[in-house]
């Protein structure tokens, strides 16, 4: 049943507060760190501390927020990585996460961070993208250069569609179908003041 409340705010919540039982709900807390540790220990601590040799999302997601202290805006394309940095990325204020959630299509990274860049100039901006996403608007690279929008792109490559891939693997018998990708050599494509900056960043911060 719903009682509606009229009055001032000021006056009405209170009493309403003075009405409410506090719950610890212990029992439950419990369990959800115990799950948590099965978690971290059967996934998480593989994705942010692999002991193989090729890097992991999650892992560039853990140096990312080693290198930021978690202050930057993590703009996310459409994909695997998308599903890591919005697990593991790490974030001090609101408005740090811009992902086009469930709906969006590749592509949508570059231009956001474009977008997020002009909206709070004073913020460091990084777009993590997939090699996928990321042919899907590299032409942005254009804008970016015309008007010198600082932004951070790091590319998670792993020459595939990975989330279709993905999806192929699980879901319809391994039967793979147009996701391996052919991709150009992203950082020739970068000028060679970017690279420097790129290198400069890397040995600085991570």
């Amino acid at each position: 049943m719903d009682v509606a409340v009229l009055g001032d705010l000021k006056n009405t919540l209170p009493k309403i507060i003075e009405k409410v039982e506090e719950k610890k709900y212990e029992k439950w807390l419990e369990k959800f760190r115990e799950l948590n540790q099965i978690e971290y220990d059967k996934v998480i601590k593989d994705d942010l501390f692999p002991k193989k040799e090729k890097i992991t999302m999650g892992e560039v997601i853990h140096q990312i927020n080693i290198a930021t202290k978690g202050n930057a805006i993590i703009v996310t394309d459409v994909g695997q990585h998308q599903m890591v940095a919005c697990r593991y990325a790490k974030f001090n204020e609101s408005k740090s996460n811009i992902t086009s959630g469930g709906l969006g299509t590749m592509g949508f990274a570059l231009p956001a961070a474009i977008g997020a860049k002009m909206g709070a100039p004073k913020r460091e901006v990084i777009a993590v993208i997939g090699d996928g996403g990321f042919q899907m608007t590299i032409q942005e690279l254009g804008t970016i250069f015309q008007t010198g929008v600082p932004v951070k792109i790091v590319v998670l490559n792993n020459d595939f569609l990975g989330m279709v891939r993905q999806w192929q693997q699980l879901f319809f018998d391994k039967r793979y179908s147009s996701t391996e990708m052919v991709n150009p050599d992203f950082v020739a494509i970068l000028p060679t003041d970017i690279k420097l900056n790129l290198k400069e960043f890397l040995k600085e911060k991570i």
